[in-house]
């Protein structure tokens, strides 16, 4: 079976398989794919017109997501467990990660254990738009300090701003470390810097869309992300200088009146963090997007 180096020439490839389901979860589009370059060694398959994506690293190799197909074969399934298998000495690292829950049962009909991951968390657009009732009081309040006690502009993400963005998000890890000195916590945010270098560098080709904050000509703020589906966007990457009150709120808000044209924002997992899960919790969500790993019985 020949595996290919993913590459951006691939995209029409990708979207024409991701085109036959409507996806909810954000690992889904080309875009948030293609960014996992800048950690993984990513391959791709066509299995009985079945397109099969690979992550792999030193670790071992998974499935990031399931076969994408207009007709699911279950020997499909079985061959993909044989590649990684084939890869992996330690065989339960072998898995399918980011199964929907309108494909749990087939999973298990098949045999295979299904564990939930961290789930997403999709918000009502015009909730983070208008920041409406008590619910969102807090919020308002630290938009509102923003917009009173500082000199800011805000405006769409450019290209033009990609080394000033880095040289911010720099800045935000150094300043995140100096508050945990986790391992497990440094190394994400490492993972990260990678990631959010690899999202800047292929911005256009991959049809992200942010906006920027600058206070006294100099960027404060940033967040960006791409359309999920044609309801929703999803919001990737928000950064902010922490010392700022109010920032992250408004540049929140901010992108949130941007994007008009959807009716959700999906904003998310928050692998597993408590303060991140309350971060997102507290913009109170329509709802929360369950996500699962298949594996086998051991």
């Amino acid at each position: 079976m020949k595996l290919n180096k993913l590459t951006l020439k691939d995209q029409r490839l990708f979207n024409k398989h991701l085109a036959f389901a409507r996806h909810e979860l954000a690992s889904f589009p080309f875009a948030n794919i293609y960014i996992w370059r800048a950690i993984f060694d990513i391959q791709w398959a066509l299995i009985d017109n079945n397109l099969c994506i690979f992550f792999r690293d030193k670790i071992g190799c998974f499935m990031y997501l399931p076969p994408l197909a207009k007709e699911r074969h279950p020997q499909v399934i079985k061959q993909v467990f044989a590649i990684m298998d084939n890869v992996n000495d330690n065989k339960d690292i072998s898995r399918i990660e980011n199964i929907g829950q309108e494909d749990l049962e087939y999973y298990r009909a098949l045999g295979y254990l299904c564990h939930e991951k961290y789930p997403d968390y999709l918000c009502l657009r015009s909730d983070l738009e208008f920041l409406k009732g008590n619910k969102f009081k807090s919020q308002r309040a630290s938009y509102n300090y923003f917009v009173k006690h500082c000199n800011f502009e805000a405006f769409r993400l450019k290209l033009a701003q990609r080394p000033d963005c880095l040289a911010l998000f720099n800045h935000w890890v150094k300043e995140r470390k100096t508050h945990c000195d986790e391992d497990v916590y440094c190394g994400m945010l490492e993972d990260n810097r990678k990631v959010i270098k690899q999202a800047l560098t292929n911005y256009k080709q991959l049809g992200l869309e942010g906006v920027i904050v600058r206070i006294d000509k100099q960027v404060k703020g940033f967040t960006f992300g791409y359309e999920l589906n044609k309801d929703t966007f999803c919001i990737l990457y928000e950064i902010t200088d922490l010392s700022i009150k109010g920032l992250a709120q408004f540049i929140f808000r901010f992108f949130s009146t941007e994007l008009k044209k959807y009716h959700y924002i999906n904003i998310m997992d928050d692998s597993g963090l408590d303060n991140l899960r309350k971060v997102k919790l507290s913009y109170n969500p329509k709802r929360l997007i369950s996500a699962y790993i298949a594996t086998r019985d051991a």
